[in-house]
């Protein structure tokens, strides 16, 4: 009944809400475990929404973000005083299913967490970054000198292709991960499931930049709602990365945002990694903070993830 409701919230507010609380997105991806919502209706309306995803491992169920999901966090019906923000987030946080833990990165627009501080949450302020992309010719200028010059060299030895390969570009993906001796984080099966769904609703393009050899340097992934592109997913050969083939994707991708959606945001989807935040100020792009708040509910589930820490 509550995903039935969530879809109603959905159809009356889907213009403004992220791609990654979008019910057929959640579907596609939490395929490890299941998502519902807690609703709030007053007189019939619905006011508040609060979707989560339960995970099970260990014996333990808890709430964590889906493979995918950048957001989740609660949503309102329409702007509120402080007050009744409150009220509605309280009565959102009564319905959350007993669990191990909560952890959940809330999207920009929530501001407000007290009510889950009152609670014994937690909060750390994270960071994406953004650009306004109605001027490409402004954008371009803002970019920093030295980018500017490797878009230049990489555009004269590279050509940019979008082409539907979800596997090629998931192989192109998992190198970046080996790079850094890290295994990716999620299956084939789990990258298709999540593209099958955003091709079937017309939300992804899958960039490629090869060399004349048809190697490919670099893939990157993009994804978009209603009000933003993100800059989802990317990779590229470790051993062809001087070419500066994953900053022209980036450009590229920023110019099929204005000029082929029709959007004014391009959104990095973070990260606050030293390096790849460089890229993304040397763009000229704009910090935007939001919040992940967490909560333990069980001693023992909490150790657990320390010892994990320290491994």
């Amino acid at each position: 009944m509550s995903k039935d409701r969530y879809q109603v919230f959905y159809e009356q507010h889907r213009e403004r809400i992220p791609v990654f609380v979008h019910p057929w997105y959640l579907d596609a991806v939490c395929d490890e475990g299941e998502w519902n919502a807690c609703i709030i209706e007053e007189k019939g309306k619905i006011t508040a929404v609060l979707p989560y995803f339960i995970k099970k491992k260990y014996g333990f169920r808890y709430i964590t973000m889906p493979p995918f999901v950048k957001f989740m966090g609660p949503y309102f019906a329409n702007p509120l005083t402080l007050t009744k923000q409150h009220d509605l987030l309280q009565q959102l946080m009564i319905q959350l299913p007993k669990t191990a833990a909560f952890t959940q990165n809330f999207y920009y627009n929530i501001t407000n967490w007290l009510p889950f501080y009152w609670q014994g949450f937690q909060q750390t302020t994270r960071y994406s970054y953004q650009l306004n992309v109605s001027d490409l010719n402004q954008v371009y200028d803002s970019i920093n000198r030295n980018m500017r010059r490797n878009i230049k060299k990489a555009q004269a030895e590279l050509t940019v292709s979008a082409e539907n390969l979800p596997l090629i570009f998931y192989d192109v993906n998992k190198l970046s991960f080996e790079r850094q001796k890290l295994l990716i984080p999620y299956t084939f099966s789990q990258f298709q499931q999540q593209d099958a769904s955003l091709a079937a609703h017309s939300a992804r393009q899958v960039f490629f930049a090869k060399d004349n050899a048809g190697k490919i340097h670099a893939a990157a992934y993009l994804i978009w709602d209603a009000q933003s592109s993100y800059y989802h997913l990317s990779g590229d050969d470790p051993v062809l990365r001087q070419s500066g083939a994953g900053i022209l994707l980036i450009w590229e991708a920023i110019q099929f945002t204005k000029e082929k959606l029709g959007l004014n945001t391009f959104d990095f989807e973070g990260s606050i990694m030293p390096n790849v935040e460089a890229i993304r100020r040397q763009f000229g792009a704009v910090q935007v903070p939001y919040f992940t708040v967490w909560k333990y509910n069980s001693r023992l589930y909490k150790s657990l993830q320390y010892l994990k820490r320290q491994v």
